[in-house]
Parts: C-alpha cells; sequence; structure tokens
C-alpha cells in the first residue's frame, strides 16, 4: 500500500510574489477591464437586438398578410351573402344594398360603441394638479419674497 500524501496543492498565483503595482496602475486596469467588459456587452446587446428585431419584422409580416387575406376573404364573404339574397330572388341590386345596409349599421354601432369608450378618457389629471399646484407655490414665492419660492425658481 502507498503512502498517502496528505499535501493540498496551492496555486502557483498564491506562492508567487505580491504585485508590485501602484494603486494608479490598478485602478487603470480596473478601468480598461471595466471598459471593454461594458463594450461586449453592448456587443451581446446589439447582437440580440438584430435577432429580436428580425424575429419581429417575419412576425409583422406574418401579420400583415394574414390581414390581408381576411379582408379579401371578407369582400368574397360580402359578394357571396349578396348573390345568396340574389338567388333566395332579390333582384342583384336590391341584394347587394342590403348586405352594404347591414355593414353600415355595424359600422354606426361601433362607432357609437367608439365614442362612448373615448369620452370616458381623462386626461393626466394629477399631473394637471401637480403643475397648478407648483405654479401656484412659484407665484407665492415670487411675491412674498420667501426662501423657498426662490429655491423652487432656482430649480426649475
Amino acid at each position: 500500500m502507498a503512502a498517502q500524501d496528505d499535501t493540498v496543492p496551492v496555486p502557483e498565483a498564491a506562492t508567487s510574489v505580491p504585485d508590485e503595482r501602484s494603486i494608479g496602475q490598478l485602478v487603470s486596469d480596473a478601468s480598461r477591464d471595466l471598459s471593454a467588459l461594458i463594450r461586449g456587452e453592448i456587443e451581446l446587446a446589439k447582437t440580440e437586438l438584430k435577432e429580436s428585431a428580425a424575429g419581429a419584422g417575419k412576425g409583422a409580416g406574418m401579420f400583415g398578410a394574414a390581414g390581408f387575406l381576411a379582408y379579401v376573404a371578407f369582400l368574397m364573404l360580402s359578394v357571396a351573402a349578396a348573390f345568396g339574397l340574389v338567388a333566395a330572388g332579390l333582384h342583384p341590386a336590391l341584394g347587394f344594398v342590403v348586405v352594404g345596409g347591414v355593414y353600415l349599421i355595424v359600422a354606426a354601432i361601433l362607432a357609437l360603441v367608439g365614442k362612448r369608450a373615448m369620452s370616458k378618457i381623462r386626461g393626466p389629471e394629477r399631473t394637471k394638479r401637480s403643475i397648478e399646484e407648483t405654479k401656484a407655490m412659484l407665484a407665492r414665492g415670487k411675491t412674498s419674497g420667501s426662501d423657498t419660492g426662490r429655491e423652487l425658481t432656482r430649480r426649475t
């Protein structure tokens, strides 16, 4: 049976002579390394963004194609509905007018719902209130000559 070696190997850096660089050199090295790290991170971000943009472009193209095909299908189904009314015995002009009228009714309903939703939108009320309060405070500061008003005026 061989004798067991109980010694732990020590890395070479731990046994070498301490580095004799000045603090300025160490700071310079750290700054250079940090700059290199940041540049590398920026390059990685650029590469990832290019890949993401390419994927987003493909997705947008697919959505555009889907929208166009849905529009074409809508037109075709509209014509088919009008011809269906013609086949049911209506005059061709009347069949197309009925289909167009249905679409106008749907459009009017959508417009009313959209108008109601838009009328519920409020502006940035808190921001407006805050601006008015700041203006009032600045006006009081200018007229009273207080230090607070002067400080606020200098900061803005």
